[in-house]
């Protein structure tokens, strides 16, 4: 099984080097890395051109006329697709997502679809961060799993494994998050199409190296972006497949 790891990088020169490094010693067969950068100013691009010369299992799509976490998680996927992936891991660089976790995802997948890496199951944690900012995630939990109808515990979770029909499935090309609202609307696409999604417990640590590119802005964007997805299916215009059937008829 050909598996694909895609990480989406912005400023990750600190992270991304050691993140590669502790993903190529886990010594998983067939197992490639796509690092999809936004044209980083530090220099996160060399670092990872650096160790592809090393490792031709590490490449690099290199992003400098787009710039988002949605947009850059849906070219990291077709990369992976158009590369023969069957099976893709989505994770963040900055250890908020160990590696260590990666041959769990892969076991679970026997018996799923989609598998998460989940705080919010039991054994799962969410560990360095501040009350105010475990609360806001809790909230905002609540708000998208109600207005969406999801049965999973952590929907904001960027730690995931796809199967390659479920990325198929989704139809990447209608999406249409730039942010990362990309996080609640592949969650929404997966589970609309009928996909088993099954959570495994994660211990999430708040980043070390680095700042975070979440704030306040991009949180009401996110959940305003929720709604819209919602919006959108009530009126069959999320897919564009839907569309087409409707212009059929």
């Amino acid at each position: 099984m050909k598996t694909y790891v895609m990480i989406p990088t912005y400023n990750e020169q600190e992270n991304v080097g050691n993140l590669i490094q502790e993903i190529l010693n886990l010594k998983i067969p067939d197992l490639c890395i796509v690092v999809v950068d936004d044209n980083s100013p530090d220099g996160t691009s060399a670092v990872v051109k650096n160790l592809s010369k090393e490792h031709p299992e590490v490449e690099l799509l290199l992003r400098t006329k787009e710039r988002g976490r949605g947009s850059a998680g849906i070219a990291g996927f077709k990369h992976a697709l158009e590369h023969g992936a069957d099976c893709v891991i989505e994770m963040d660089a900055d250890f908020s997502h160990h590696p260590k976790y990666i041959p769990y995802l892969l076991e679970a997948m026997k018996k799923a679809d989609m598998v998460i890496g989940s705080r919010f199951v039991k054994g799962g944690k969410d560990v360095n961060r501040g009350i105010m900012r475990k609360v806001i995630t809790i909230l905002a939990g609540v708000y998208v799993r109600v207005l969406l109808g999801l049965k999973i515990h952590d929907v904001s979770s960027g730690y995931r494994c796809f199967k390659r029909n479920v990325l198929e499935a989704i139809e990447l090309d209608s999406m249409i998050s730039a942010g990362p609202s990309i996080v609640s609307e592949v969650f929404y696409r997966a589970h609309l199409k009928g996909f088993l999604i099954k959570e495994i417990p994660i211990s999430f640590e708040d980043r070390i190296h680095g700042q975070t590119k979440l704030n306040h802005k991009i949180l009401l964007k996110t959940l305003l972006m929720v709604l819209k997805f919602k919006r959108l299916h009530k009126r069959g215009l999320l897919f564009k497949s839907s569309i087409g059937n409707q212009l059929g008829d």
